[in-house]
């Protein structure tokens, strides 16, 4: 099976994805894609526009067909080249970007649109059952029109849930809300998953989404997953340069690696995880976060504000080194500094994080994420 960065063959599965390849028009779109979700967690597919994210949930959903690779769901194939389970036996649910509502049905009949294999009773008892869990037991009677965009979002996750599923796909459910509701909307809809022992992948763009619904994501580039883990790992152990662009904020300085898994940095010496095969001497980047660099008036190590960025409790600081390096630092607000003003750091860095030296392009250039 081929593996990513990350992945834990011990917990039970219940979607394994090994190698999978789709094209469109001749242009690969997947490639070598491998992820394995165990159940009851909530994974998600994190990457920029055009990485093939949504095109590996349409193949798990059995809506495209692979031409290399496998999809195993709960232990049985479910597709191969040649082969593909149809979508509505999957027992796969799905919540869309657009919501998808019915216009012309009430709340309720849009959660009770998949459970026309139970009887009225049934179907009734079911539909009442998914609207309380969504806290919308009220609105039954209403129609999508007269529902606002977060309540729309909860109804398209109630009909999704409804037919009780064995995965849920939510192919980037928030990127129609405000910043604000995406973010309290996101953090209702994990207890609810949670609260029913839902196995879900979310794909997204949006790092927030994605780190306050995931229990584990997979950052995506070209076709494939490069790292699957937790938030934090990926954060403070990105596996690949590309994670750690992608990941947070942050900055590169070049390094020198000496013995013992020492790094000299332009800030002084430090311990990080150095491959044995770094020859002494050679020349890496180190990735350093906004939380590396603290504040400290009474630090000799001095730099010079170049840019701030207000974020109510913070300043996030863009700052030069003497000796040219640029770094990033989350200051809290109340010490709010001038554009060409001197401050004092200093390092706390728990987690060291080198790559070999790149020669195209600003290493020590911050990386900004939005």
């Amino acid at each position: 099976m081929l593996l990513v960065p990350g992945y834990n063959p011990v917990m039970a599965m219940l979607l394994e994805i090994t190698g999978i390849r789709h094209a469109y028009n001749g242009r690969r779109v997947l490639d070598e894609f491998s992820l394995a979700l165990a159940r009851g967690q909530i994974g998600c597919v994190l990457g920029p526009s055009g990485c093939g994210k949504t095109t590996a949930l349409r193949c798990i959903a059995g809506f495209e067909r692979i031409s290399a690779g496998r999809i195993e769901l709960n232990g049985g194939e479910v597709s191969r080249p040649g082969h593909a389970t149809p979508p509505e036996q999957r027992r796969i649910g799905m919540v869309f970007q657009d919501y998808a509502l019915f216009p012309h049905l009430t709340v309720a009949g849009n959660v009770g649109f998949g459970l026309r294999h139970l009887d009225p009773q049934g179907r009734a008892r079911r539909v009442g059952e998914t609207l309380e869990l969504i806290g919308m037991t009220r609105a039954a009677g209403r129609y999508p029109h007269e529902l606002s965009g977060g309540q729309q979002q909860r109804v398209a996750l109630a009909r999704a849930l409804a037919p009780q599923p064995q995965l849920l796909l939510l192919d980037e459910p928030f990127s129609n809300l405000d910043v604000d509701l995406r973010e309290r909307l996101g953090l209702e809809v994990r207890d609810i998953l949670k609260q029913q022992d839902m196995t879900a992948i979310l794909v997204t763009h949006d790092q927030q989404d994605a780190f306050a619904i995931a229990d584990e994501i997979g950052i995506m580039s070209r076709g494939r997953i490069e790292q699957w883990g937790t938030p934090y790992d990926l954060y403070h152990r990105p596996a690949t340069r590309f994670v750690a662009d992608f990941v947070g904020q942050g900055a590169f300085l070049p390094g020198t690696v000496l013995p013992d898994s020492h790094i000299r940095l332009e800030l002084g010496v430090f311990q990080g995880s150095v491959p044995s095969d770094w020859p002494h001497g050679i020349v890496v980047d180190v990735l350093l976060r906004p939380d590396d660099i603290l504040h400290d008036d009474a630090s000799p190590l001095q730099a010079q504000v170049l840019h701030k960025a207000f974020r109510g409790a913070e300043f996030l600081y863009t700052l030069q080194l003497p000796g040219g390096g640029r770094v990033m630092s989350l200051v809290p607000s109340h010490h709010n500094h001038a554009i060409g003003e001197k401050i004092g750091i200093r390092l706390e860095i728990d987690h060291l994080v080198a790559f070999r030296h790149e020669t195209a392009g600003d290493s020590g250039a911050p990386v900004p994420r939005d």
